[in-house]
C-alpha cells in the first residue's frame, strides 16, 4: 500500500505547513479542516476543503466537520476485506491513509486564572478524538500522528517507501490512545472538581513525562520522572535546573520532602533533608544566619543531603555551602555571586524554583500512593496551627520563648517519619528521632542527637504519648515544654508525669502521622 491521502487537523501548528508541503510533493493528497485549512492554503499547499469531501459544510460554529461517514468509513474500512472495499466502492467513498491530528488545547484553557466554565466546555474537542480513535483502531492500514516529533520519522518512512511500516503504525496508535485517554482523564478530573466529587467511583489521573531517570530507588529499579500537565510554580517538577547532573530518582523525592518542609516558613529558613527526613532545620533573620543553624544542628547528617532555602541564596551563604559535598541545593534564586561560588562544584544540582506560596497560603490537593493491585489517595497535610489552637494541660504555661520554640518543632516534626519525636531550641532543630516503631524509642534517638543541648529544648511529638514514659525521659534530660496531640486513654498519666518534672505541656488535638 502507498499513503495516497492525507487528513490535516491541528489546534498546535507547528511544523505542520513543512510537513503538508513534503507530503504533497510526494504527491499526497492532502484534506484539511478550517483554521489548519486556511494556513495551508496561505503558505501555497494544494489542500481539499473537509466539505468537499463530505458533501457537507461545516457547522454549528465548527462543532460538526468531520463526523461523517465520508470520513470514518475512509479511516475504519478493512483494506484486505472484501466486503469492505465493495461497501465503499458502491458508495463512492475513498479511503484516507494518513491522519494528522491534536487537539483542542483544553489544559492550556483551564490553567487560565480567569478561564470561564463556558469557555472550558468548548474547548473540549470531539470530533479530533474521534477521527485519532477510529484511525488508531485501524492502525494496520492507517497512519495516525498526534504529535509533531513524530513527523520527521513518518516522512522519511514514506519518502523510502511510500507508506510506514506497521512497527511504526503500532507505535503511534499506542501513542495516540495515551493521548486521548490523558485528554479525556484532564476533562473528568476537572468536572468532577466542578461538582464537588474529589474522590469519584473512578479515578484517572494523568501525568506528563519530564524525564527518563537513570535508576530508581537501587540501580537494578528502572525509573521516570512525571508531572500533572497543569502544574503550579513553586515545586520540583517546575524548577529550573541552572547546574549539576540530572536529578536521580531519590534526588527528586528528597528535594520534594525539603520543599515541603521549607515551605511551612514566613520566616528565612533552610532545611536539610537526608532520606526524606529533616537532619537540620533553621530560621534565622536572614539566610545565611538561618543556614548556619541547619548546618549546626547535625554537621555530621547534612553531609550529602538536599538543602531548601524560601529566600534567594547570596554569596556569603553560597561560601559556607560550597565547604561541603551536598547533592542539591533548592532557593527561590541565586544571586551572580552565588552562582559563581556554586558552580565551581561540577555535580552539585541547583535548583531554581522562583516565588512560592507562604506558609498557610498553600492550596489542598491529593496525595497518591501506590499499593500492590491498586492505590489511596488522601488529601495533602497542609493544616497549620496557630497560638490560639493550643490547649495548655499542665500546670505550668510554656514562657514565650517556649511557645516559639513549640510551634517552630510543630512545623518541623509533622514531616518527619512516624513514630517521630523532635527537639528543638533556638530556631533550630537539636535532635530528631524518625521512623521508630515506638515513640520512647524515637525520643531516645533525639535525646542522644541532641546530647547537651536537651537541656532547656522542647520536645514535639507527631502523635499522642500511649504512656507517660516519654515524658518521664524528657524530665531526666531537662526538656523543658512539650508539644503532642493528645488524644491517648492515658493522657493524664503524662500530665502528671510532666507536672511532676514541671514540665510545660500543650495539646494541638491534630497528630501528623508520616508513613
Amino acid at each position: 500500500m502507498a499513503i495516497r491521502r492525507a487528513l490535516i487537523s491541528v489546534s498546535d501548528k507547528t511544523g505542520i505547513v513543512e510537513f503538508a508541503r513534503a507530503l504533497s510533493g510526494l504527491g499526497v493528497q492532502i484534506i484539511s479542516t478550517g483554521g489548519t485549512s486556511s494556513l495551508l492554503e496561505k503558505e501555497g499547499v494544494p489542500v481539499i476543503g473537509i466539505s468537499d469531501v463530505t458533501g457537507f459544510p461545516e457547522i454549528l460554529d465548527g462543532r460538526v466537520k468531520t463526523l461523517h461517514p465520508a470520513v470514518h468509513s475512509g479511516l475504519l474500512a478493512v483494506r484486505d476485506s472484501e466486503e469492505h472495499q465493495q461497501a465503499m466502492k458502491d458508495l463512492g467513498l475513498d479511503y484516507i491513509d494518513l491522519v494528522v491530528v491534536n487537539l483542542y488545547p483544553f489544559a492550556a484553557t483551564i490553567a487560565k486564572p480567569d478561564v470561564s466554565y463556558e469557555d472550558a466546555i468548548e474547548n473540549i474537542d470531539i470530533g479530533g478524538p474521534t477521527m485519532l480513535r477510529s484511525a488508531a483502531k485501524n492502525h494496520a492500514f492507517v497512519t495516525v500522528v498526534v504529535d509533531a516529533s513524530d513527523y520527521d520519522q513518518v516522512l522519511g518512512e514514506v519518502k523510502a517507501e511510500g507508506d510506514t511500516t506497521l512497527e511504526t503504525r503500532k507505535r503511534l496508535a499506542a501513542k495516540v490512545f495515551r493521548h486521548t485517554g490523558a485528554y479525556d482523564a484532564l476533562i473528568g478530573d476537572y468536572l468532577s472538581k466542578l461538582q464537588g466529587e474529589p474522590l469519584p467511583e473512578r479515578y484517572t489521573v494523568t501525568y506528563e513525562k519530564v524525564q527518563d531517570l537513570r535508576y530508581g530507588e537501587n540501580p537494578h529499579q528502572r525509573a521516570a520522572f512525571y508531572r500533572k500537565p497543569i502544574a503550579e510554580a513553586g515545586n520540583i517538577t517546575t524548577a529550573e535546573q541552572l547546574h549539576g547532573k540530572e536529578l536521580s530518582y531519590n534526588n527528586i523525592n528528597d528535594a520534594n520532602a525539603a520543599l515541603a518542609i521549607v515551605k511551612e516558613f514566613n520566616e528565612p529558613a533552610v532545611v536539610a533533608v537526608k532520606h526524606m527526613n529533616p537532619c537540620g532545620v533553621g530560621i534565622g533573620a536572614n539566610i545565611h544566619e538561618a543556614y548556619q543553624k541547619a548546618y549546626a544542628a547535625d554537621p555530621t547528617s547534612i553531609f550529602g543531603g538536599i538543602v531548601a532555602a524560601n529566600r534567594e541564596i547570596g554569596a556569603d551563604t553560597a561560601q559556607l555551602l560550597s565547604e561541603i559535598f551536598l547533592e542539591i541545593i533548592i532557593a527561590p534564586g541565586y544571586s551572580p555571586e552565588a552562582l559563581e561560588i556554586l558552580t565551581k562544584k561540577k555535580n552539585i544540582r541547583l535548583l531554581k524554583l522562583g516565588e512560592f506560596q507562604a506558609a498557610g497560603e498553600r492550596k489542598q490537593d491529593w496525595v497518591v500512593t501506590s499499593v500492590e493491585g491498586g492505590m489511596v489517595v488522601q488529601e495533602s497535610d497542609v493544616h497549620s496551627l496557630t497560638e490560639a489552637d493550643l490547649q495548655v494541660v499542665t500546670s505550668r504555661k510554656p514562657t514565650e520563648e517556649e511557645l516559639k520554640q513549640l510551634l517552630f518543632g510543630w512545623k518541623v516534626v509533622k514531616h518527619v517519619k512516624s513514630n517521630a519525636i523532635l527537639l528543638a531550641a533556638d530556631d533550630m532543630t537539636v535532635g530528631v528521632g524518625a521512623g521508630q516503631m515506638n515513640r520512647v524509642g524515637a525520643a531516645r534517638i533525639a535525646i542522644g542527637q541532641a546530647g547537651e543541648k536537651a537541656t532547656g529544648a522542647i520536645l514535639a511529638s507527631d502523635a499522642f504519648f500511649p504512656m507517660g514514659d516519654t515524658v518521664e525521659l524528657a524530665a531526666k534530660h531537662g526538656i523543658t515544654a512539650i508539644i503532642q496531640p493528645g488524644g491517648s486513654v492515658k493522657d493524664q498519666e503524662s500530665i502528671d508525669a510532666a507536672n511532676a518534672a514541671n514540665i510545660a505541656m500543650v495539646f494541638t488535638g491534630v497528630r501528623h502521622f508520616k508513613h
